[in-house]
């Protein structure tokens, strides 16, 4: 497999180890076109281990992205992060790799509302990939469409201060509404202090809600603890909500490979929601400062998290399938 960026010293900022013995390279290359990843920039894993823990046919990889290549898709002005390249040829390799069947692209902050990437990636997937889309007032019903048509089946509200400019509410419960009628999903994601003054706009919404990476609790904090326990309200008083049981890496203090601060909260959700949950990578896992995870070694934390057939059939095949490749009834 190619690399998707330049080698030259003003298209590569770092390069990692190239090879995976065996197997494709999932080598992470400097920022492509007129842009330089970020200084301290940790680039995804070039190496991953293969899973020991078999995934049921027809997993879904529900949470993962591309980022440009930046001399192909522009990456937005805006953004407050600038990634390593990471394509959709490294990702589908990754995905066959691991031994999933299909995946799920989440637009990322650092293109804005600009899908192109996403869309890219979809139409050459076939059926074998959906995605989350970010929409704006300017974005037409035309556009809507042909999102629609490529395979985008929800739009992405972001409320993290630190990466994006947040949109009023006002304004997305609008565009909600306008994404209901196609049997979109909205995505949210958002820092667990903020969930006070939060839930009461996602109970309003027209559509399912999906959260990103349970809504990132303290899991340095009890489980059974109050801050957790609103949200596990939220779920329970609140049907269409659902949450994504991602980013040990992100969440976790004590750290890989086991995470075992992240397990008994993603657990949780699994045992008391379990039709109402989701797993991915997070692939290419922007924005880390203390490590940079092994794909593989995620995957086989699964089992902590869904201890039996049934859970892990649910939490990998059934759910993503009907949220993603169904159409959905707000």
């Amino acid at each position: 497999m190619t690399g998707s960026g330049h080698t030259g010293l003003h298209g590569l900022a770092r390069s990692a180890p190239s090879i995976v013995p065996g197997g494709p390279s999932w080598a992470a290359h400097g920022t492509s076109g007129p842009f330089t990843m970020d200084a301290g920039w940790l680039p995804f894993h070039p190496q991953p281990s293969r899973p020991r823990f078999r995934l049921p046919p027809g997993s879904v990889d529900a949470h993962c992205h591309v980022f440009g290549p930046g001399e192909r898709f522009p990456f937005a002005p805006e953004r407050k992060y600038t990634p390593c390249d990471a394509s959709k040829e490294k990702l589908w390799a990754l995905r066959d790799y691991l031994g999933f069947e299909r995946n799920v692209l989440v637009q990322a902050t650092c293109h804005g509302a600009d899908n192109r990437a996403v869309v890219d990636a979809l139409r050459t997937a076939g059926d074998r990939a959906r995605g989350v889309a970010t929409i704006t007032t300017t974005t037409t019903d035309a556009e809507l469409a042909e999102l629609d048509a490529a395979g985008v089946r929800g739009a992405r509200f972001n409320f993290v201060k630190r990466l994006v400019d947040v949109t009023p509410p006002d304004v997305l419960a609008m565009l909600a509404r306008r994404i209901a009628a196609l049997g979109w999903h909205v995505v949210v994601y958002f820092e667990a202090p903020d969930l006070a003054d939060l839930e009461n706009f996602f109970r309003e919404l027209p559509t399912p809600v999906v959260v990103d990476h349970m809504g990132r609790p303290d899991v340095t904090k009890p489980v059974e603890g109050p801050e957790f326990e609103r949200f596990v309200q939220l779920m329970r008083t609140c049907p269409r909500v659902w949450s994504k049981v991602t980013c040990p890496d992100r969440l976790s203090a004590s750290g890989p490979p086991l995470y075992t601060d992240f397990v008994p909260f993603a657990r949780r959700l699994v045992e008391e929601f379990p039709d109402r949950v989701l797993w991915g990578t997070d692939w290419p896992h922007p924005n880390l400062r203390s490590h940079m995870p092994d794909d593989g070694a995620l995957v086989d934390l699964i089992p902590a998290i869904a201890p039996s057939a049934v859970l892990q059939r649910k939490l990998l095949v059934d759910n993503p399938s009907n949220l993603y490749w169904g159409r959905q009834e707000a």
